[in-house]
């Protein structure tokens, strides 16, 4: 079975548009206003990965020039919470973050397995991008997690 670059953007863009409706649902449903703000930028960003993978589908080449940013690997140390109604802010920040993990293993694993060069570097540059996103989450749950005591 064979798969072109077009493809492979039309499926990140779909994975894109679900995580925007993710992250707006979670946005609109808590009570927390330090929740609703970085969900509701999450979501926003989301949509600037949209629009950014629908301007590669003119032109792959856009994907490998993304720089990959560091990898703090919180989100590999942390437990998946339970998802339900009642979750904790701390909680909700981890269930995003291990979702925006397995979408950077995700194109890791696509990445190792292309034997198309153009292919293996698309993977790789959408494995960036989501590694973006994961850092954020990191960041805010290790600042809302783990709050300096004094």
């Amino acid at each position: 079975m064979s798969i072109s670059i077009k493809e492979i953007l039309q499926s990140a863009i779909g994975r894109e548009e679900a995580a925007y409706v993710f992250y707006l649902q979670i946005a609109e449903r808590s009570g927390n206003a330090y929740i609703r703000q970085l969900f509701t930028q999450l979501a926003s960003d989301e949509l600037g990965h949209k629009a950014f993978l629908s301007g590669c589908l003119a032109d792959p080449n856009l994907l490998t020039k993304l720089p990959v940013p560091p990898d703090f690997q919180v989100a590999e140390a942390t437990e998946r919470p339970e998802a339900g109604a009642a979750l904790r802010p701390a909680d909700v920040i981890a269930l995003a973050m291990k979702r925006e993990q397995d979408a950077v293993e995700h194109y890791r694993r696509l990445a190792a397995m292309a034997t198309v060069v153009d292919y293996r570097q698309a993977f790789e540059g959408l494995a960036a991008m989501e590694l973006n996103h994961k850092g954020k989450l990191e960041s805010a749950f290790v600042n809302i997690g783990y709050p300096e005591a004094f």
